[in-house]
């Protein structure tokens, strides 16, 4: 079936209509809870976070009739529900901000938007939907938003679709920093979901004395699957990410301006399988298992086990719960996150609340 608004797939993008006059629907998730963590490289602390299964945010979409095709827009503004202040570096629209077209040809978008390996990895192949503790995309990929970008998604036949886009530089010069292209391909078919993705970008190196590679492209590759069996789903991925930034840092959206203490992996072969299992009456049960194989010299694995549940309440409201812990070798610096907060230890505990509106 056609996404007319691919990007809206992910955490809440499908939130309940709030209130609509002339095509305009207001919508967001509101999420907090309480974070625990421990194995951290400075003090652990337990702390209110919000954030932490889905990200939380106000959004507006609307659309209007323009001939045979539709006029689509979007605005979505992320914000921290325990200090009231915005997110994505306190841009106001930093979750997403685009406008296009819509209709039997597909959708076609321009601005900011997510990218295409990151709705691969977090619609197909991550049973915690890249929330709570057990977040896939703490791993696995690169960036989740690219700016600038023009974005196509269509479906070519039935129970096939396929995507692609392209994101230009924000400054005038000659560096490459800052162009990014994907391109995406999905099949349907019965109980089976298969999607493939791939995300090239070129990033500004700015750790000159890099331990793994001069490479400044960034190129993830993933193949991500689900299978709805009778008493559950299992999930699983197979990433391939190379180039410097091609591994996750502490900060997603931006994975190209910021040196760190640490240097991710510039080559490795990711894996992950899981399972996601109803009980009834509102509550699932979680799990996944994520390795990471470092190709660099260095050769910094590193595994990740996690476990949650979460339990609805009604439609619009569940509470949930996850634990999750990673095995960092040869130095590796990866760390437990979230949804969007900033992660620290190499475990942590997430519980909380969330309310989509």
């Amino acid at each position: 079936m056609l996404k007319l608004f691919v990007t809206f797939a992910v955490l809440g993008g499908s939130a309940a209509l709030a209130c609509a006059q002339g095509g305009v629907t207001t919508y967001g998730v509101i999420d907090a809870g309480v974070v625990g963590q421990g194995g951290c490289t400075g003090a652990c602390a337990t702390q209110v976070g919000s954030k932490l299964a889905s990200e939380s945010h106000i959004g507006i979409h609307g659309r209007e009739p323009v001939g045979n095709a539709q006029a689509i827009f979007a605005l979505e503004s992320g914000l921290h529900v325990d200090t009231g202040s915005r997110n994505q570096h306190d841009r106001l629209y930093g979750r997403q901000a685009f406008v296009g077209l819509a209709g039997e040809f597909g959708a076609l978008t321009i601005g900011r938007q997510y990218n295409l390996q990151y709705l691969a990895l977090v619609d197909v192949g991550d049973p915690f939907k890249g929330g709570m503790a057990g977040s896939a995309s703490k791993l696995i990929g690169g960036g989740r938003r690219a700016d600038n970008s023009v974005q196509y998604y269509g479906a070519l036949r039935r129970g096939i679709s396929a995507g692609a886009s392209y994101a230009l530089k924000e400054r005038v010069d000659t560096s490459p920093a800052g162009r990014a292209w994907g391109m995406t391909v999905g099949v349907e078919a019965g109980p089976l979901t298969v999607r493939a993705a791939h995300q090239n970008l070129n990033a500004v190196r700015v750790q000159l004395n890099s331990k793994t590679s001069n490479d400044t492209v960034a190129r993830n590759s993933i193949l991500a699957a689900n299978l709805r069996l009778g008493w559950g789903t299992a999930y699983a991925a197979y990433s391939l990410s190379r180039g410097w930034a091609g591994s996750p840092l502490f900060n997603p959206d931006n994975p190209y301006g910021a040196g760190l203490a640490r240097t991710a992996s510039s080559n490795s072969r990711d894996g992950l399988f899981g399972l996601a299992v109803p009980l009834g009456q509102g509550t699932s049960l979680l799990a996944s298992y994520i390795c990471k194989d470092d190709r660099d010299l260095a050769n910094q694995d590193a595994n990740q086990v996690a476990f949650g549940a979460s339990h609805a309440v009604s439609r619009r409201t569940d509470f949930y719960a996850a634990y999750s812990r990673i095995q960092n070798r040869n130095g590796a610096g990866y760390a437990v996150g979230n949804a969007s907060a900033r992660d620290n230890g190499n475990a942590a505990l997430n519980i909380g609340m969330r309310h989509s509106f």
